[in-house]
């Protein structure tokens, strides 16, 4: 996919995979960029499809106990 940030530059992104919070429905996105596989950024996936940062802590703490998961599975 591609994602376009702030300043307009656009920027080439692998998913990973989406993940829809069983505590309040809300639908998430792990993804990297190509150029940067280390680096992986998690996002909220809004109702008209766009995607915004995750403010809520206990939202940021259930991605990440779900990426560790995924990390596990993948090793």
């Amino acid at each position: 996919m591609i994602v376009t940030d702030a300043e307009g530059n656009e920027h080439l992104m692998e998913i990973l995979f989406t993940y829809v919070s069983p505590r309040n429905e809300k639908e998430f996105v792990f993804f990297y960029e190509v150029s940067n596989e280390e680096e992986v950024i998690v996002m909220e996936i809004k109702d008209d499809q766009t995607l915004a940062d995750v403010e809520d802590e206990e939202d940021l703490n259930e991605a990440e106990e779900v990426f560790e998961a995924f990390q596990n599975k993948e090793e």
